[in-house]
């Protein structure tokens, strides 16, 4: 059975930081960015705002 894969693109407040991720569950790392979960590139730049997601 395939799981489907989402491609993800994050923003900062100000739209000049961007982020490009891969996941197979999109609410959860989403949840994972905004709550700064895992410390990274996205914690860092506080870039938690989902601009756009293709599955």
């Amino acid at each position: 059975m395939h799981k489907e894969s989402y491609i993800y693109l994050l923003a900062n407040k100000h739209n000049n930081v961007l982020y490009t991720g891969v996941t197979n569950d999109l609410i959860r790392r989403v949840y994972e960015h905004k709550n700064k979960l895992v410390a990274g590139f996205t914690k860092k730049y506080n870039v938690d705002r989902l601009v756009y997601y293709e599955a």
